[in-house]
């Protein structure tokens, strides 16, 4: 397959380090000067990027951002650039008090629409395409970053979005989809509603799938082409490192995926300790912008967990790969792309009564479609005699945690004392999803 920029992705190692290292320093001396969040982390260690970055491996004196530093500065505090000079804003899911926004500038953006170029192309995009994204569109960055990636590669796109599965089906034949981008799993509900409906897929002109936003296995991967009769590659972003386009799988290779490391320095840690791990080890992605102008990041703890891998590959790309994400090792909840903190869960349930019940989030999958629910064991306080009555609350529970979170769960009361617990306490997450394999 076709590489996207082969000068750039097929660049010696040394060429690559070397240009690592210089827009290492000037993105360090960047967020010194205009980023009062990382000049105050630079003056507590006596760390200035001036003097005290030298080399690649320097980096590991500096602490870590986490998700919650970037949702305390809500909204721009941790922006580099005046707003005047940020043309795009988007965010996370509100999985805090505040949800994590990040800005772009229009350098910004056509970075990032290369970017996703490279992972289109990796993954068997070309002009000639036409690409249906089944993303949301709005203030999470899937949607339009595929989309504006598509588009630079010069591939018609149907900003189809997510939903409708059976209007996504005719879409699909009428206008001879080629590519899906989509999460793994609503790629099986639209084999699933294909079979309801006995429409042969081989009637379809698909070629590929590009998937992410969602954990996913390899057999999952087995029976999204065996059904849609398609390759499939897994690709990864995260919004606060950039979105779609930080890495992504090439067609030849299929077993991890390339990091654009020309973009973005990587390193994997052991979530405990903080200590930097070898390549092959699993831990912890951490990741620090090389190129972002309005919202660089250093030392990034995605909470994702992985490997690299640093083995030659045949697609002659350069860049190291970083494995399957295989699970999170912080107390975020992935569920239908959209990341969920189970205590913040309990705090948006608090509001409706002034009492936190008591509660387990519970992800479930029905039909290869993942669900959300919510048991709340029945108390005094959270139970009515009135079948009515009670109807209501839950209705309210559903509707403000769906305000909340962009998600809307299926809220259960369910007998006191029944909610799965360990060492005492309540579990706040169980998944019955069957994620191995």
């Amino acid at each position: 397959m076709p590489v996207w920029e082969p000068e750039k992705e097929r660049m010696s190692r040394d060429e690559l380090e070397q240009l690592q290292l210089e827009r290492l320093q000037a993105t360090l001396n960047r967020v010194y000067r205009n980023v009062s969040f990382y000049r105050r982390r630079f003056k507590e260690i006596d760390f200035r990027p001036e003097d005290d970055l030298t080399e690649l491996k320097d980096l590991e004196r500096l602490p870590y951002t986490t998700s919650q530093d970037v949702s305390d500065s809500y909204p721009y505090d941790m922006f580099a650039v005046p707003l005047r000079e940020v043309v795009r804003v988007h965010s996370s899911s509100g999985t805090m008090a505040n949800p994590r926004v990040v800005g772009y500038t229009r350098q910004d953006l056509r970075t990032w629409s290369g970017l996703v170029a490279r992972i289109l192309s990796a993954g068997g995009v070309t002009q000639d395409d036409v690409i249906q994204v089944l993303f949301a569109y709005g203030l999470l960055t899937g949607g339009l970053g595929i989309h504006y990636g598509a588009e630079r590669i010069g591939a018609s796109v149907l900003p189809t979005s997510v939903g409708r599965t059976e209007r996504q089906i005719k879409i699909m034949q009428d206008f001879r989809t080629t590519v899906l981008a989509s999460t793994p799993s609503y790629c099986l509900v639209i084999a699933d509603k294909m079979a309801e409906l006995k429409f042969d897929p081989k009637k379809l002109s698909l070629k590929y799938c590009i998937c992410a936003g969602e954990p996913w296995t390899e057999s999952m991967r087995g029976e999204i082409e065996e059904r849609l009769f398609v390759k499939a590659t897994d690709n990864y972003g995260i919004s606060e490192v950039m979105g779609p386009g930080v890495a992504g799988e090439c067609l030849e290779g299929r077993s991890g995926m390339h990091l654009q490391e020309d973009h973005f320095y990587a390193e994997i840690i052991d979530p405990a300790s903080g200590r930097v791990l070898s390549p092959g080890e699993e831990g912890e992605l951490v990741v620090t912008t090389l190129t972002k102008e309005a919202f660089p990041v250093i030392r990034y703890r995605t909470g994702d967990v992985c490997r690299i891998i640093d083995e030659p590959c045949p697609c002659g790309r350069t860049f190291r790969k970083i494995s399957r994400i295989l699970e999170r090792c912080d107390n975020v909840v992935v569920i239908k792309g959209i990341n969920i903190i189970p205590e913040r869960i309990g705090d948006v349930l608090e509001q409706i009564k002034g009492e936190r019940p008591l509660y387990q989030i519970v992800a479930v999958r029905h039909a290869h479609r993942d669900r959300l629910e919510i048991w709340v064991e029945v108390t005094e306080r959270f139970f009515y005699d009135k079948m009515l009555e009670q109807r209501a609350l839950v209705d309210i529970m559903s509707k403000t945690v769906t305000n909340h979170f962009g998600i809307t769960p299926r809220v259960k009361l369910v007998e006191r004392g029944s909610l799965e617990r360990e060492n005492g306490k309540v579990k706040l997450f169980v998944d019955r999803r069957n994620m191995k394999s």
